[in-house]
């Protein structure tokens, strides 16, 4: 064993956040599709890595945007 981790794949997203994203905060996000559910937005889209997760959470933070779920969706259930 050599020790290396395998590379990661693309995974499907799903990260709701508190409140109804406008036009302009919906593109900081070109990416992900914004879908309005309730009070809440919910943006979905397959991203490369955990670090292209990251920047998204961190990009929603410097937003002032509250986090409310991350969920990766299995693959089964992004079809």
């Amino acid at each position: 064993m050599t020790g290396t981790q395998p590379e990661p794949r693309p995974q499907l997203y799903e990260i709701c956040v508190r409140s109804r994203l406008g036009d302009m905060l919906r593109s900081a996000f070109p990416a992900l599709e914004a879908d309005t559910r309730n009070d809440d937005t919910v943006l979905t889209g397959i991203l490369a890595d955990p670090a292209a997760l990251y920047g998204v959470l961190v990009e929603l933070e410097a937003l002032g945007l509250e986090l409310v779920e991350v969920r990766r969706v299995p693959p089964d259930l992004g079809s």
